[in-house]
């Protein structure tokens, strides 16, 4: 029996949906995980670096991730504490942009890839894993490597890459939420969306391996083709 090749157009697409479906999970996933922020209020000593309570950091933090959830559903961000000016508001609302896209794009790519995936392993076709796997190891090491070595660049060329303005750079005066929002903060969260997309990469890695090695010990013996760039 002939090994499905790897490498092919249908395989190369539904792994990018694959990919997508990876880093948009990724992205809402830490969005929603408040824990990593609740653990940065005490490991960057934000009360004292900042002088508001634990609580009036919390509140302010919390109105900004519900303003960013889809299925809350808020139109505006109004913070409890602090004022905000109309060139963060605008930021705001480009960030908030961003994230919905996201949480929309998670599960629309999570079904297609359900829905195409299945036909791909009941033909016993596991190349889209495979690619996957690729995909998701590789982007994790560039940027990781990229962010460790100079984490300031990587800040801001992101914000550049994303943002066709300057209003990101806060003034702490007029825009105190900033003072509670930390790059090291950011620089947790780029970790943690890197960390999911790695483990990915190793989850479907792993299931390529099974699967594949479940087809060689069933009895079948697969001739390779010599068209297949991958194995």
């Amino acid at each position: 029996m002939r090994r499905k090749r790897t490498l092919t157009i249908s395989n190369l697409l539904l792994a990018l949906v694959g990919f997508l479906f990876l880093a948009s999970l990724s992205v809402v996933l830490v969005l929603n995980l408040r824990c990593i922020y609740y653990f940065d209020i005490d490991y960057l000593n934000l009360v004292e670096e900042t002088g508001y309570s634990e609580e009036i950091i919390r509140d302010n933090y919390d109105a900004l991730i519900d303003y960013n959830l889809l299925w809350k559903g808020a139109d505006e961000l109004e913070f409890p504490d602090f004022p905000m000016s109309d060139e963060a508001a605008i930021h705001f609302k480009e960030v908030k942009r961003i994230f919905v896209a996201l949480q929309i794009l998670c599960p629309v790519t999570g079904v297609i890839l359900l829905i195409f995936l299945c036909r791909k392993l009941a033909a016993r076709d596991y190349g889209t894993l495979k690619l996957i796997s690729i995909l998701t190891f590789a982007v994790p090491i560039v940027l990781g490597v990229y962010a460790a070595l100079n984490w300031e660049t990587f800040f801001v060329q992101f914000h550049e890459l994303f943002f066709q303005n300057d209003y990101w750079l806060f003034n702490p005066i007029t825009d105190p939420v900033i003072l509670i929002l930390p790059d090291v903060f950011f620089a947790h969260c780029a970790a943690a969306i890197l960390l999911i997309l790695f483990a990915g990469g190793i989850l479907t890695g792993v299931l390529y391996r099974l699967l594949t090695r479940k087809l060689r010990m069933g009895g079948e013996s697969p001739r390779i083709d010599s068209r297949d760039e991958f194995e």
